[in-house]
């Protein structure tokens, strides 16, 4: 199944993606994809994300493979959801989109062992991690002005049930700039899987519903300009698309 969440008719809801292209709310109406307005698809709590969680990646950087998990965290104001504006701000030379499987957390936990990890699990999403790498003081530190800005972050369109991801350990991710495909790569060539990720964190943090994990990108980036419409996909959970705008575009609202 997947879950939703919209802006429509003046309201907040959450929803039930149909196959024709319809959203069932929960008192029973529905509401048509064209007509709402696509929030994250759950309310985030705390959001990790990873850095160099692909060796490929890593060494498109021309860095070594991380040793343990690159994990820094990320603001809730990054993220926005499907078919919204991400701002490139003018004079960056550099800003890269990054294709990301995210897992989100149903049911919390400390020192959850990794044979259980996927109990924890409520599903996934597909979440686009733009990157300004102007702003980058140190690929092991990346610092606000990264990883934090407003909008930065679209995620969606919804979350898929993780019982219906029979295996998210070998799922194509691709991104496609105005239609031409940029990123290829799959989720089995992740450094540190799914459930190694959930035991990691659980070590030194509790982990609640809602908590998000952006799971890392493979090789493949590839500049991204005010205009571009950027869709990252991920094979059984969904296509995001995205439009990059210039500060005129963002701020003309």
């Amino acid at each position: 199944m997947k879950h939703a969440r919209i802006a429509w008719q003046g309201a907040i809801h959450r929803a039930i993606v149909q196959d024709d292209h319809t959203l069932r709310l929960a008192d029973g109406r529905v509401a048509p994809e064209s007509e709402v307005i696509w929030l994250p698809p759950v309310e985030i709590g705390v959001a990790f994300a990873l850095g160099l969680n692909y060796a490929d990646h890593a060494a498109e950087l021309a860095f070594k493979a991380p040793e343990a998990p690159l994990v820094f965290l990320k603001g809730p104001n990054t993220f926005v959801g499907h078919c919204a504006r991400t701002r490139r701000p003018q004079g960056v030379a550099s800003m890269h989109y990054e294709c990301e499987l995210a897992v989100v957390i149903g049911r919390g936990g400390k020192h959850i062992r990794r044979e259980d990890a996927y109990d924890h699990i409520a599903g996934y999403t597909v979440a686009n991690d733009y990157a300004i790498r102007d702003y980058l003081e140190n690929w092991y530190r990346p610092n606000l002005r990264v990883k934090n800005r407003d909008n930065c972050t679209p995620i969606g369109p919804w979350m898929v049930d993780r019982d219906d991801v029979p295996d998210p350990m070998a799922l194509g991710l691709r991104t496609r700039i105005n239609g031409q495909i940029v990123q290829q790569g799959s989720t089995a060539d992740m450094i540190f899987d799914i459930p190694y990720l959930v035991a990691y964190l659980s070590e030194f943090m509790t982990l609640s519903p809602g908590d998000v994990i952006l799971t890392g990108t493979p090789e493949g980036l590839a500049e991204t300009r005010p205009g571009d419409v950027v869709e990252t996909e991920i094979d059984s959970v969904g296509c995001l698309v995205n439009t990059v705008v210039d500060d005129a575009g963002y701020f003309s609202d």
